[in-house]
């Protein structure tokens, strides 16, 4: 085999694994609508929070 071929074979097969590695967006985000009633979205923290009472 020549070197080209086996250099194409390594990227191919490391592809998938360095797209995921990247981050593939299927992680968990917290947004506004999963709030539970009396708690507002917190966009700094991404999390939600306690609504002041004043």
């Amino acid at each position: 085999m020549s070197a080209k071929t086996i250099v194409s074979a390594l990227i191919l097969a490391l592809a998938p694994t360095l797209a995921l590695a990247g981050g593939c967006g299927w992680e968990k985000k917290m947004n506004a609508n999963q709030c539970a009633e009396g708690q507002t979205f917190d966009a700094t923290n991404g999390t939600c929070v306690d609504q002041a009472t004043s």
